[in-house]
């Protein structure tokens, strides 16, 4: 795909951005480039491949969920919270 003027003004319309005359050019230059490496990655044969989400093996490890209490860190937080009770923030009910 080739990136010209034309097309960067249909992309400043749609993004809501104004580029500068000034940077036209770097900006053209710059989606160029990223435009050339999405296309060379769309080259790639992976048929063969499995979808993955992770590089380890087996997944990610689990670890026990233990909560860590420190009662100076709640003191802190609350300190500064507009109205709180019993360790808690109090907010309006919003829920009939």
């Amino acid at each position: 795909m080739k990136i010209n003027n034309t097309l960067l003004t249909k992309l400043e319309k749609l993004s809501s951005l104004r580029i500068s005359d000034e940077k036209r050019e770097g900006v053209i230059q710059q989606l160029s480039e990223i435009v050339n490496f999405v296309e060379n990655l769309n080259e790639l044969d992976l048929q063969g491949e499995e979808a993955t989400f992770t590089t380890l093996q087996g997944g990610t490890p689990f670890r026990e969920d233990v909560p860590a209490l420190n009662s100076n860190i709640v003191k802190t937080i609350l300190q500064h919270a507009p109205q709180s009770e019993n360790g808690f923030f109090v907010v309006p009910k919003i829920i009939e």
